[in-house]
């Protein structure tokens, strides 16, 4: 079958990389600092972005022969990946659940939105701020709250000793501290 007629912009939210997938009939957890760089990233796309390459491919189609044209070969491809972003994003913030850390209690037991400072079963002292599937960056340490580590992590009160089954195997991490704050 000819590429033509296949609808690539259809893709579901399962082609998405694993780390993030939520799980079924779940909620959205999300930071505030996350939601608004979501937001802002979709203002981006639909008020900057996809008008420059409406414009570039609109350009490109008065230029004649559009079969070996490679700007607007190139310009749809990249405006079917701005509208697919843009899809993602608005369902994204739609079923978004903020969760504001300074307005937590103190506790110092592990939910969404903490940041715990652990010692590795190694000995090295690790700090992870557990966050939505939409913020993860690992060199910062904030981490999904799906993922195995927070999984196993969530619960725990400060000063307990929990059993991490990790793929390297089992390791034994001791939480040190436990806090709620703004998480950059």
């Amino acid at each position: 079958m000819s590429k033509a007629f296949t609808k690539e912009e259809d893709q579901a939210e399962d082609e998405l990389p694993s780390e993030q997938r939520l799980p079924a009939s779940s909620k959205n957890y999300i930071t505030p600092g996350g939601w608004q760089r979501l937001k802002d990233e979709l203002y981006h796309l639909v008020n900057r972005e996809r008008p420059e390459m409406v414009q570039v491919v609109n350009w490109a189609a008065s230029n004649g022969d559009r079969s070996e044209n490679g700007d607007y070969l190139y310009g749809k491809r990249r405006l079917r990946e701005i509208d697919r972003r843009i899809r993602f994003l608005t369902k994204r913030l739609e079923i978004a659940e903020v969760v504001d850390p300074e307005t937590r209690e103190e506790t110092d037991q592990i939910f969404f939105s903490a940041t715990v400072l652990i010692r590795r079963g190694d000995g090295n002292e690790q700090r992870l701020a557990i966050v939505g599937v939409d913020e993860i960056d690992l060199p910062r340490g904030h981490i999904s709250w799906i993922s195995p580590i927070a999984r196993a992590l969530l619960k725990a009160r400060e000063g307990d000793s929990v059993l991490f089954r990790g793929p390297d195997g089992d390791e034994d991490i001791e939480v040190l501290e436990v806090s709620y704050r703004k998480v950059e």
